[in-house]
């Protein structure tokens, strides 16, 4: 074969522009249709990539909202994505129309890595079957082992005890709250799926969760969200291997556990928690080949549950704390109703809610203030459907804006300030409020919602019940700007925890 010359690489330049040219313009016919949403001019094969900070996603899509409405397409590369904005529109795609809009998109890098094509799990798996039976067996096995009951509130009581002491060995001395806050929320998981708890200064803890937090800075990084969008480069040898390096590594440790798991479990024996539950599942459908249980969906419901779980809710906790040195008269209003209604002579408990409107708008106002998760989970529609009457074809990722239902301005008297006063009445009285939406919406709402309002409850009461919390003597008052990333999440911060 002879040598391509001058002559001939201009024709095939050509031949290959046209080719890619034809291809953008196919992924782009959607937006002729009639009724789709606005939204920026897409390049072709970049669509509006250009036009987006991918490492803060949420600023780029609120300018654009300001543009284009509550309801806007982007084109990044090939993949058409609606943006989703405000309650109306949110309650609209998530609620009403849940049975369109309950899918999720493909997710090429998960199924690079050799992490199953996420028909299994919870969160990211695709909307069917497998993902009702794996969604069912999950709720009814966390409430068969005390989610809503006494049993759960103790084990979260003895470890909310156990991060006590362990801020008391501190003595009053200044140190960063989020290590701690990470160990204790991760044992509260280690308990319902594994059936054990760590030792604060265990090896395996330490090294479980410094994989756990290497993987989210992976998840959130430039390179994996460039590999997402071109799937292509993840065939470059070497480089999956080098750029998610720690999320293999966590993986690697949660199959050592479900080993270690099967190992020690008595078939003839009730199950201890989750893993045995699944493990029991597996054995009773082998038979069921439309049965979704099997070792690779129990790996990504393990992996789902631990990690979602934990970092949530522990990321919560640690706003919690750094809002309460940041007000410190809030921080106050709390202790004399923990005073008034607990005392100090017993443990937190979760009937005590009723009578702790205060502190129930606090906990509220932590998660609506903090805003963890500004754009949710991507979804993606299984079917045509309609949103604030516009068209939003099959196959289209949307992307719902939570961040722009806790901080709109149309609902939220102070969007932007700390305001507990956001879900109180005027005589004191705790409000639910409408466009409270950190856990989602829909079918496919938070798993884990009712084990993290336990969680954030007990933990934050035992806490604010046994110490004062303060900027240390001569530091500067922390900021509540945010590291944005895969979760948002407070600038690195110290305090002191004083005896109260």
């Amino acid at each position: 074969m002879g040598l391509l010359t001058g002559e001939t690489l201009g024709p095939l330049a050509v031949a290959v522009a046209i080719f890619l040219l034809l291809v953008d313009l196919m992924h782009r016919r959607v937006r002729w249709a009639t009724r789709y949403p606005p939204g920026p001019m897409p390049l072709p094969g970049l669509g509006n990539l250009l036009q987006m900070d991918l490492k803060d996603m949420p600023r780029s899509v609120n300018q654009l909202r300001r543009r284009f409405g509550d309801v806007f397409s982007l084109q990044l590369a090939w993949t058409p994505v609606v943006v989703v904005n405000g309650l109306a529109a949110v309650h609209e795609a998530l609620v009403s129309r849940s049975e369109d809009t309950s899918d999720r998109p493909p997710m090429p890098v998960y199924e690079h890595l050799g992490f199953g094509s996420r028909s299994g799990g919870v969160i990211l798996a695709r909307y069917g079957h497998a993902w009702r039976e794996q969604r069912r067996f999950s709720v009814s096995t966390l409430r068969d082992f005390g989610l809503g009951k006494r049993s759960l509130e103790q084990w979260v009581t003895k470890e909310a005890t156990c991060l006590c002491a362990a801020f008391a060995d501190q003595a009053g001395r200044p140190f960063s709250p989020k290590a701690l806050l990470n160990k204790a929320v991760s044992n509260v998981i280690a308990s319902l799926v594994y059936g054990r708890r760590f030792e604060y200064d265990d090896p395996q803890l330490l090294k479980l969760l410094d994989c756990l937090e290497d993987s989210l800075k992976e998840e959130a990084g430039f390179l994996r969200q460039l590999l997402e969008v071109f799937p292509v480069l993840l065939h470059i040898p070497g480089l999956p291997a080098k750029v998610f390096k720690a999320q293999k590594a966590f993986m690697a440790m949660m199959d050592e556990l479900i080993t270690e798991h099967r190992m020690t479990r008595d078939p003839a024996q009730p199950p201890r928690d989750l893993t045995d539950a699944f493990l029991d599942a597996v054995e009773t459908a082998k038979d069921n080949p439309k049965s979704s249980f099997n070792d690779e969906n129990l790996r990504m419901v393990v992996v789902d549950l631990f990690s979602a779980g934990m970092v949530t809710t522990a990321t919560t906790l640690t706003w919690a704390l750094l809002l309460m040195i940041l007000h410190p008269d809030v921080q106050r209003r709390v202790q004399q109703e923990i005073d008034e209604v607990i005392g100090q002579a017993r443990q937190p408990e979760m009937g005590d809610q009723a009578q702790m409107p205060f502190t129930m708008a606090v906990l509220h106002e932590v998660q609506r203030f903090g805003d963890i998760i500004p754009l949710g989970v991507p979804h993606m529609t299984s079917r045509d459907t309609e949103v604030q009457g516009f068209l939003i074809p099959k196959g289209t990722t949307l992307i719902t804006n939570l961040s722009s239902v806790l901080k709109d301005e149309t609902f939220w008297k102070e969007p932007f300030r700390f305001q507990p006063e956001h879900f109180l009445d005027a005589q004191g009285r705790f409000v639910k409020q409408a466009a409270f939406m950190p856990f989602s919406a829909g079918r496919r709402s938070c798993l884990g919602e009712p084990l993290a309002r336990m969680e954030l409850f007990l933990f934050f009461t035992c806490l604010l019940q046994r110490f004062s919390f303060s900027v240390p003597a001569g530091e500067p008052c922390p900021s509540d700007h945010v590291l944005l990333g895969f979760l948002v999440t407070p600038s690195p911060f110290q305090l002191c925890a004083v005896p109260h």
